[in-house]
């Protein structure tokens, strides 16, 4: 890992997010690359800044992750290698700061990969990691998004009001880092989208929308939306046209309708409605 610098941050919330197994439609990296995008154009605060890469050979298969040619009037322009980026943002309106890490996920030597990224993280002070990652499911794209939430040990997840993993099987970076997190003693939630596996092309803005939404219910904070409501509005709308132009895809997603509404427990005086409430008032308080 190259570190170009360790800036002094309010109690950092590191947020990860990577390309490929975990990131079905892109929905959790363009998660992590709206929070740059939204302090960015914030005039209160800094530009995010890049601390630190990872584009070692040591841990990328060139042949899985490949780099990319951008050609211009037929002579090379640029050669972009797959790597991963550590940016942190300072967020004077939020009670703590951001690092962001985005980009592939390795390929190999997981395990020296994770202790160099969480030693950074410890020479950052990271008080908490949250993960993003998405899935294909079969959910239909006219049902909420109910976004999976799971701390990384039983205390954690029974002070943040979250689930406990009950997951077992293959896993990817993500699994991982959160294994060597908990190990650390360092606090981290796993925050997963699942999309309908018949609207799996990128962009998924309602997936995106509904992972920052979870993170906002997580942390008690606000998160500028950006697009991000439009977008989803017209990625709703063009679900609804492919149902209408193909019967065998309607009443595909008509059958996905019934089981997900046969399986969901009513809520209407629950958690569910309590967080919107929360969300809606923090909103207004903002505005």
């Amino acid at each position: 890992m190259d570190i170009h610098s360790i800036p002094q941050l309010r109690d950092p919330v590191a947020l990860l997010a990577f390309s490929g197994w975990s990131d079905a439609g892109e929905a959790a990296t363009y998660a992590a690359s709206h929070f740059l995008s939204v302090w960015a154009k914030d005039s209160s605060s800094d530009a995010p800044e890049l601390i630190a890469h990872v584009d070692s050979e040591d841990y990328f298969d060139y042949q899985v992750n490949r780099p990319l040619v951008r050609i211009d009037q037929g002579q090379v322009r640029e050669l972009t290698w797959p790597d991963v980026r550590v940016m942190s943002i300072q967020t004077p309106s939020l009670p703590f700061d951001l690092v962001v890490v985005q980009g592939a996920e390795p390929s190999m030597r997981w395990k020296q990969f994770s202790k160099e990224l969480l030693d950074f993280f410890d020479d950052l002070e990271v008080s908490m990691i949250v993960t993003f990652g998405s899935m294909l499911s079969d959910s239909p794209h006219t049902r909420p998004i109910s976004i999976s939430a799971t701390g990384s040990h039983p205390d954690l997840s029974a002070r943040l009001g979250v689930g406990v993993s009950t997951y077992q099987g293959p896993t990817g970076i993500l699994g991982v880092l959160l294994d060597g997190a908990h190990k650390r003693g360092i606090d981290a939630v796993s925050l997963w989208a699942p999309l309908p596996h018949y609207a799996s092309s990128s962009p998924s803005p309602k997936a995106t929308l509904a992972l920052i939404n979870a993170f906002e219910d997580l942390m008690g904070v606000r998160i500028p939306e950006g697009e991000l409501p439009d977008l989803t509005t017209r990625w709703e709308e063009s679900m609804d046209m492919l149902a209408e132009q193909d019967s065998d895809v309607a009443s595909y997603i008509k059958e996905l309708e019934e089981n997900t509404d046969a399986s969901s427990i009513p809520d209407a005086t629950g958690d569910s409605i309590a967080r919107e409430f929360e969300r809606y008032l923090r909103r207004q308080k903002e505005d």
